[in-house]
């Protein structure tokens, strides 16, 4: 009987294996055996007069048959004279060389302002950058590498607004193809630019200048306000949380979606919205009411990372339409987000003797450089905290109100 000189183990033996040492299988394939236990696969050979042993792998993650075919595999680079353990390391640099070339769409894209927003013309232009990414992009696509974005992702993001905001979508698809050229001639992408207009998005897209003027809903009354806020407190999730949260400071989606923990202080009942959040550019501080501590005491028991109102996905917010679905799920899609800060503004007029700068800085909008240099952290303040707490007490007592009209009702 001929001895075996391959394939001398079997896998009984393989996992027996105790002893210290090793076990040949054959042709330069053996179990190490570890003094605490620990087993792998090593491929021991020759090449150029050399002796060389490679690691194969763990033998508790490679079974002998994965090990013997790999070690086929290895000694038949050595017969065709190539080194596998010089192949390997050569491999790895690659690999590491080109995950080093990996940026995602948001490094690329802070990357671009931090290089061009010396040329701009004003530190606004850099605020409205940051502001339409993070609001429209970066919760589609930021953390994609910036070479896999495609034009399905584009589209993904100008389906939702091309209609609704042509204008801003237009910005926003020009922004998005000078980062893609941008991490293209930096060698961080390859290939086409996906976000590009001419004979590419304008087969996909209606021309901006072909659309119909869009018609915006009418806010809703305030004088309606009770019984919608008496329907808003009865419906469950961070969206409605979100949205109860937007028209007791009268503020922006954008500005209400990305709030973070690190912007609130309980202590002075401030929230402190920072300028690449803020339409105007500027940084904006917003006084809390007793309602509105009362929504972020809620959302800080659910409190899971860095947004006040967390989306679905890890480190993320809720999207910006988390809200108006939510009017949509009320029936009342005849309404907008945006609207609720006209109906603040209608009611602060008609129902407060509030100085109409009082209102217009509650809304953060654009006020005269004297009267906010007088008023920004002083009186204006103060006067903006009572007013809020007006509108707080208003929508709570309406809608208390509304509920006991309900309740009549049914009885």
């Amino acid at each position: 009987m001929v001895k075996r000189t391959v394939e001398r183990l079997t896998a009984l033996q393989a996992k027996r294996a105790t002893k210290a040492g090793l076990l040949g299988d054959g042709k330069g394939l053996y179990l190490r055996v570890g003094d605490s236990g620990s087993k792998s696969w090593v491929l021991r050979y020759m090449l150029d007069g050399r002796a060389r042993e490679m690691g194969i792998g763990s033998y508790y993650d490679l079974s002998l048959a994965d090990a013997r075919e790999r070690a086929r595999g290895f000694r038949k680079m050595v017969k065709d004279g190539v080194d596998p353990i010089d192949d390997r390391r050569v491999r790895r640099a690659l690999l590491r060389a080109e995950r080093a070339k990996v940026m995602t769409f948001r490094q690329c894209a802070e990357a671009y302002i931090v290089t061009h927003q010396a040329s701009w013309r004003s530190q606004k232009h850099t605020a409205e950058w940051t502001r339409t990414l993070e609001v429209y992009v970066y919760p589609v696509f930021g953390a994609t590498p910036a070479q896999v974005i495609d034009v399905g992702l584009v589209m993904k993001v100008l389906d939702g607004i091309w209609l609704a905001k042509p204008e801003t979508a237009g910005r926003i698809r020009g922004r998005i193809e000078a980062i893609l050229d941008w991490a293209t001639a930096r060698g961080y992408r390859e290939g086409d630019n996906p976000a590009r207009w001419r004979g590419h998005l304008e087969n996909l897209l209606p021309r901006k200048s072909k659309l119909r003027p869009v018609q915006h809903h009418a806010a809703l009354p305030y004088a309606e306000l009770g019984a919608f806020m008496a329907d808003l407190r009865q419906q469950n999730g961070i969206g409605a949380r979100a949205l109860e949260f937007a028209i007791l400071t009268a503020a922006r989606t954008a500005e209400v979606i990305g709030a973070r923990w690190d912007e609130i202080n309980f202590g002075e009942k401030l929230w402190t919205v920072p300028a690449a959040r803020m339409k105007a550019g500027r940084e904006h501080r917003a006084p809390l009411s007793h309602a509105t501590i009362e929504i972020l005491e809620k959302m800080q028991a659910i409190r899971t990372d860095e947004f006040v109102f967390p989306g679905s996905r890890s480190g993320h917010p809720i999207s910006n339409m988390a809200m108006t679905m939510v009017l949509r799920r009320m029936g009342r899609g005849d309404l907008t987000v945006h609207g609720f800060r006209s109906s603040f503004r209608d009611w602060t007029a008609d129902q407060t003797n509030f100085p109409r700068e009082v209102a217009e800085m509650a809304l953060a909008h654009a006020v005269s450089d004297k009267v906010e240099a007088a008023y920004r952290r002083g009186e204006l303040l103060r006067k903006r905290r009572q007013l809020m707490e007006a509108w707080a007490r208003y929508t709570v007592t309406s809608a208390a109100s509304a509920e006991l009209i309900v309740s009549a009702a049914r009885r």
